[in-house]
């Protein structure tokens, strides 16, 4: 009996295993490494030196104001299409709705670094955006080059890549509101507009959290997008946080200093994540 009572433990054992060792250590040993630097071929504990060093630096001031303008700008405009597409696919009236769900999902499963190459050439002075620019007599749009348009690709690409993503998850919370709701309403005299309003969204409430959240994350660990781009410029403009964790630990193999730029973007997460539930009237 008492073999019989350790299989259960036996069989989960592999994961936990591997969780405490790729995960819970990690995360443990990056707090305490952001308290340390490294000196004479050593990490000498200096407190909170990194994290005062981190609010006197201009290039992590403006790489957290760059990631919060991507994240009020495009994770509104995403959410609020992937929620029109879905209601769109869900209506009873389309047809090919296989062809078009598959269509806007696709994006999702293309590989980060693939898109970000594809979008960075397309994006060109001479490339093939800027050519239909010019078709309509318009002068070339300097993507890449121009702080303001750089942020602008960024968040078209983003755009592009994770609406698809969200609209799937709305879709399947559309598919599971009854439609007993969307009939007495119509008996009512609701319109399709007062029923997207009134019935629609307040379903989709939890969901809609849902997603907001994982958008949250996403944005504020925001690294494929601008370091295939733009690399972070021109000059600092398109410079995020989850960019700013690669150059200082990777590149100038500043490791206490790129822990506590992580456990700063770890600290904005909660509370937004906070802030959204709290602004959703969830507790």
């Amino acid at each position: 009996m008492s073999q019989t009572r350790l299989f259960p433990y036996m069989f989960i054992a592999p994961a936990v295993i591997l969780f405490l060792v790729f995960t819970v250590y990690p995360i443990f040993a990056s707090l305490l490494l952001s308290f340390q630097t490294f000196e004479a071929g050593e990490y000498i504990f200096t407190g909170l030196d990194n994290y005062i060093t981190l609010f006197n630096d201009t290039i992590f001031r403006k790489a957290l104001m760059n990631t919060f303008i991507i994240f009020i700008v495009q994770v509104p405009i995403m959410l609020l299409l992937a929620l029109i597409l879905s209601s769109v696919l869900n209506s009873g009236l389309l047809r090919l709705k296989g062809f078009f769900r598959v269509s806007f999902f696709l994006p999702a499963v293309t590989s980060l670094v693939a898109y970000s190459i594809l979008f960075s050439i397309m994006l060109q002075e001479e490339g093939i955006i800027n050519t239909v620019v010019g078709f309509f007599g318009l002068e070339a749009i300097p993507w890449l080059s121009d702080s303001f348009w750089a942020k602008a690709s960024i968040i078209l690409a983003m755009t592009w890549r994770w609406t698809g993503y969200n609209m799937v998850i709305f879709l399947a919370a559309l598919q599971n509101i009854p439609n007993d709701m969307y009939e007495a309403a119509s008996l009512d005299g609701a319109g399709k507009i007062r029923q997207f309003f009134y019935i629609t969204i307040p379903q989709l409430k939890p969901v809609i959290l849902f997603a907001a959240t994982l958008s949250t994350i996403g944005t504020l660990q925001l690294f494929d997008e601008p370091f295939n781009l733009t690399k972070g410029g021109p000059a600092d403009s398109t410079m995020t946080l989850g960019l700013y964790i690669y150059q200082n630990g990777f590149e100038f193999f500043q490791f206490g200093y790129a822990s506590a730029v992580a456990y700063v973007v770890v600290i904005l997460v909660g509370i937004l994540t906070f802030i959204q539930f709290k602004v959703a009237g969830d507790r």
